[in-house]
């Protein structure tokens, strides 16, 4: 079994190959079971979240299991640890085994981009990224391969952590700016990913314009949320997977549980997009939002793409 580098991995899911790998597996056929999701609590009183993710199709069997713990953000360690293992779905052998912190980040923020290139106005010129964590280091360039964005801005609550942030993306020639004014930069954005651990809602819909994108990311339990009901109220509802986003998020499943919307005001999930059974947004006036939950299947095509180029090159060596 080979034993992937974490640089590797970083090094092979270049953001244009992984959203195209992305809407490849989304056309093909493959297996996914329902998920383990527990929760538990730690030797702190802090409740973290065990996820195990399997999935397979007729050549390879794909299976990560994570590990959130929010409590982290004060041991200045990562919130979120994942592994994953591919094997051959023939054999049962296992192939190969990789860090999946870089592979769950990339995949997540790539299929934000690609929901994202069937649901924001193809003119949208003005991106706001809110949060600092893994997944929102991605996100900038995920999105920047779908839309030609002329403004990119950044939001979060820590200002040193804000800095960093946008001093990085700058020495990738990416000009990115530091907001401090979340409500201004909201009621002025085209499209608004948001990527948090916030228990309550950090983006209010009284704040969106019309023809507004909003991606949603960050809430993975049912009690927690990063907007609000009118922001959920205004917008056509797309998500990644029904299953996912109805239990596992509290983005849908309090409204709902408030009766402000049902099941039934989900207009499509990102393979129904990718195969056009629906058409995404309708038009420029439109407020769509986009709810990810995370699907096992978008972890197989990274890991994939991983596998497939590390052994191309040991081949060649």
């Amino acid at each position: 079994m080979l034993i992937i580098p974490d640089d590797k991995v970083s090094e092979y899911l270049a953001y244009p190959e992984l959203i195209e790998a992305l809407r490849e597996i989304f056309l093909s056929d493959y297996t996914l079971p329902l998920r383990h999701h527990h929760f538990y609590k730690n030797a702190e009183g802090e409740e973290n979240t065990l996820i195990l993710m399997p999935v397979w199709n007729k050549e390879y069997i794909g299976m990560k299991q994570v590990t959130v713990a929010p409590g982290n953000a004060g041991k200045n360690i990562p919130a979120i640890f994942a592994q994953y293992i591919l094997s051959n779905a023939i054999t049962g052998q296992p192939l190969a085994l990789m860090n999946a912190a870089q592979l769950t980040s990339r995949r997540t923020a790539c299929t934000s981009a690609l929901a994202s290139s069937f649901l924001s106005r193809e003119d949208a010129e003005n991106l706001l990224i809110i949060g600092g964590g893994a997944v929102a280091t991605h996100l900038v360039e995920a999105h920047l391969a779908v839309r030609k964005f002329k403004k990119v801005n950044i939001w979060m609550r820590n200002q040193d952590k804000l800095i960093a942030f946008v001093n990085a993306l700058k020495t990738k020639n990416i000009d990115a700016e530091a907001v401090t004014d979340l409500e201004k930069t909201a009621r002025e954005a085209d499209v608004i990913s948001c990527a948090t651990l916030s228990k309550t809602p950090v983006i209010k819909g009284e704040w969106i314009k019309p023809g507004t994108h909003l991606d949603m990311i960050g809430s993975h339990k049912p009690d927690t949320r990063e907007t609000d009901n009118e922001a959920i109220r205004k917008s056509s509802i797309f998500v990644d997977s029904r299953m996912g986003a109805l239990h596992e998020t509290g983005e849908l499943a309090l409204p709902i549980a408030e009766r402000l919307i049902s099941e039934k005001d989900i207009q499509a999930d990102i393979v129904e997009l990718v195969k056009g059974t629906h058409p995404g947004r309708k038009s420029q006036e439109e407020i769509t939002l986009f709810k990810s939950a995370g699907l096992a299947v978008e972890d197989l095509a990274a890991a994939l793409l991983v596998f497939k180029k590390f052994t191309s090159q040991s081949d060649q060596q």
